[in-house]
């Protein structure tokens, strides 16, 4: 969800306040992927780099965290989806490492799809967090579904479409082990202009291209 700043900046607004529009943009393509039939979401929310920015910026950011719990999940619970938190979860607040597994837990039965939150998340950390709890087990070797196991996204699919909007063009860390063979979306929009008519243009898209996977 890229732009969220520069999106505040073109518009002679406060950074923070780019991030609360994306905030309600991430609401807004939640409903258009249910009314597509889209039934899981992974959303690159806060990255293990997204540490390092200004204490005002990240405590606002988890601010707006503890408000998007208190005011959503039990939406979501009643439109019978499941949560999901990847990352590394330990660096957060005990209040909101509690609402985490609060949410996961309230919602672990639900069948009408998946929104997951990749938070403090970085896809090479996943992968030697994998690799040594795969060490701690005593294996010696291993295969890519016992791998895949181990993964902090387990139990998700890897996605068939990864769209990043505010025109960069790579995927910054973003599930380097499980977008392998994901078609890649690249959008000069800012995440807070991001639009429907964009979304289901880029659905459409991937509909209409081949995917082989080598064969």
């Amino acid at each position: 969800m890229d732009g969220n700043r520069r999106w505040a900046r073109e518009r002679g607004l406060p950074t923070l306040e780019g991030h609360l529009r994306g905030y309600r943009k991430l609401k807004n393509v939640m409903s258009w992927a249910k009314e597509a039939g889209v039934p899981h979401l992974i959303f690159y929310t806060f990255s293990t780099e997204n540490w390092n920015r200004s204490k005002e910026e990240v405590g606002y950011l988890m601010k707006l965290f503890e408000t998007a719990f208190a005011n959503e999940i039990d939406e979501i619970k009643k439109k019978g989806i499941r949560l999901r938190f990847i990352g590394q979860r330990e660096r957060f607040s005990e209040k909101l490492q509690a609402a985490m597994a609060r949410a996961e837990r309230d919602t672990a039965e639900n069948t009408e799809g998946t929104v997951a939150f990749a938070l403090s998340y970085g896809g090479r950390q996943e992968i030697i967090e994998a690799a040594n709890a795969l060490l701690k087990e005593g294996k010696k070797q291993t295969d890519e579904a016992a791998f895949g196991e181990h993964l902090w996204s387990a139990g998700i699919p890897d996605p068939d479409i990864i769209i990043r909007p505010g025109g960069e063009k790579r995927l910054s860390n973003f599930l380097p082990w499980q977008s392998v063979y994901s078609e890649l979306f690249f959008s000069d929009t800012y995440w807070p202009d991001f639009s429907k008519e964009e979304f289901l243009g880029i659905l459409k898209e991937y509909g209409e291209r081949g995917r082989r996977r080598g064969k």
